[in-house]
């Protein structure tokens, strides 16, 4: 007898490098965007959605990885032959849709975006393949000031968030004056050369590797822990000293000068007319800056700010976070960049043949998110505010359901439990969903005109102080037994006495 046909069972595992996100999660990410979105509204902005999908023509060849142009996407082939890729980020979308509709748009055009981008990278802890970004640009303006204002921004942005002032720093750079350092070294300016693009991300890494990490990478290369090799730029020993000068000039005052930061390059950089003309940009940003009140302490001017990217054109800045943190195992975390942006005066040329000037701000909102979750105090006050009306009686179906709509048009959230079984299931369940409090009506309560509350937060604080039967028998506080024409109002109250009540009587989302 032949055995039976073997049932493929195919294993659930989420993809490598993408993610699933819970609820806690997905309410977190959704209350900072909110705080984001206010923000970039009060500078102005208006909302702006671009396809996931769009000609890889269209999005260039600008993904930081420069041994594989245009292989940092996930692409694939249409009915058509054209090939369409996933957009890596909102930047690229931005041009192809100013070009597009460039006519009609004012200029000035501000608009902000939030969505996922993806990129076909390696993966590794806390780097995804799919992660969301909330852009805000200007396109059309040609002045400093755009720039200047997306930096202040970016700050506006942090302590919106809750970040205190000294605990983040806005980092500013220009890639005007690294193209002049490139110069006096005499390297190419052209974006597309791969010396120049190898030293601009060999000045990155600074922050990550340090001065001798950096030396190698701009020599022959480096060997990291793993082993991987990273081919290194190759430039000579005394090419190599003018960049690390450079990197390392005005460091020390970077947190308490910015103009003598800018006279530190000014010696780098020489008589270079390109790299002049970027320090003289900062310059101006720094006025503005100061003029707006914010100080060394939200903006710095910082040498290792490059931005991977091949399209910025000037200012280029990035947010990162300082403080420290430890996560659940107890080590250490560094944040590093939460957001980033810079000047693209080149992008949308691509598309219209005469130069667009632009200027955005992205916020990294996974990174800046599982940072957020980190810090002290950030998973207080996350009890659910859902109610849970217990179903007891599947012929009374009718009557939980009135009792649920009751509840939600007082402004709560409510379910009914729909999976079959039990009180002591359903209690249980109610215990699993962090709800505040369950709603039991059965066939006693309902003949008396009563129904039941159960004040489950309270109730397990209750259980923690009580140490006999006696005790727990004499304890009625965590449950009350209220007419059923005053249950909406009970629940009220309840919900108000842990803080998951509005004054004006709506839930907390």
């Amino acid at each position: 007898m032949a055995k039976p046909a073997k049932t493929f069972r195919p294993k659930a595992r989420v993809p490598k490098g993408l993610r699933d996100v819970a609820a806690p999660q997905v309410r977190a990410e959704a209350e900072m965007l909110a705080k984001i979105r206010a923000v970039y509204e009060s500078y102005g902005f208006d909302p702006l959605e671009t396809s996931a999908f769009e000609y890889a023509d269209a999005l260039g060849k600008f993904l930081p990885d420069e041994d594989r142009p245009n292989e940092g996407v996930f692409s694939f082939q249409d009915d058509d032959e054209q090939w369409l890729s996933l957009r890596y980020d909102l930047t690229a979308p931005l041009a192809r849709f100013v070009a597009e509709n460039y006519d009609g748009l004012p200029k000035p055009f501000r608009r902000y975006q939030s969505g996922p981008v993806w990129r076909n990278e390696k993966p590794g802890p806390g780097r995804f393949r799919q992660f969301t970004q909330f852009d805000a640009d200007i396109v059309g303006a040609p002045v400093i000031a755009a720039d200047a204002e997306m930096c202040m921004m970016g700050a506006d942005v942090l302590e919106a968030l809750g970040i205190p002032r000294g605990d983040y720093r806005i980092r500013v750079n220009n890639r005007k004056v690294l193209d002049g350092l490139l110069e006096t070294i005499g390297i190419s300016a052209d974006a597309e050369d791969r010396t120049h693009m190898t030293v601009l991300r060999s000045i990155d890494k600074f922050d990550k590797l340090g001065r001798r990490g950096v030396e190698l990478l701009l020599g022959d290369g480096r060997k990291d822990e793993s082993g991987d090799f990273t081919k290194g730029a190759g430039l000579k020993a005394e090419q190599i000293s003018v960049v690390l000068d450079y990197v390392e000039s005005g460091l020390a005052l970077a947190d308490a000068d910015r103009a003598a930061v800018l006279d530190g390059w000014r010696k780098v950089v020489g008589t270079s007319a390109i790299g002049i003309e970027g320090i003289d940009e900062l310059a101006e940003m720094d006025a503005l800056f100061s003029a707006a009140g914010y100080g060394t302490d939200r903006i710095e001017f910082n040498s290792w700010i490059v931005r991977g990217l091949g399209y910025y054109t000037g200012p280029v800045f990035e947010a990162e976070l300082l403080m420290e943190a430890k996560d659940e195992k107890g080590n250490a975390v560094r944040f590093g960049s939460v957001g980033s942006g810079g000047r693209y005066d080149g992008l949308i040329e691509r598309f219209k043949g005469i130069k667009v000037p632009a200027t955005g701000f992205s916020v990294g909102v996974s990174r800046l998110q599982a940072a957020l979750a980190l810090l002290p105090g950030a998973n207080d006050d996350k009890q659910s505010d859902v109610v849970v009306v217990l179903a007891l009686d599947a012929a009374n179906m009718a009557g939980y359901q009135a009792m649920t709509r009751e509840l939600r048009a007082g402004g709560m959230r409510a379910e009914i439990y729909l999976g079959g079984s039990g009180m002591k299931a359903q209690m249980k369940y109610a215990d699993r969903r962090g709800a505040p409090v369950a709603v039991i009506e059965g066939e006693d309560e309902r003949a008396a005109g009563q129904v039941t509350l159960k004040d489950l937060i309270l109730g397990t604080e209750v259980s923690r102080e009580i140490t006999d039967n006696a005790e727990w028998r004499e304890s009625q506080a965590a449950q009350i037994t209220v007419p059923r024409a005053d249950m909406v109002e009970a629940v009220k109250v309840i919900l108000a006495r842990h803080g998951l009540l509005k004054t004006d009587g709506l839930h907390r989302s």
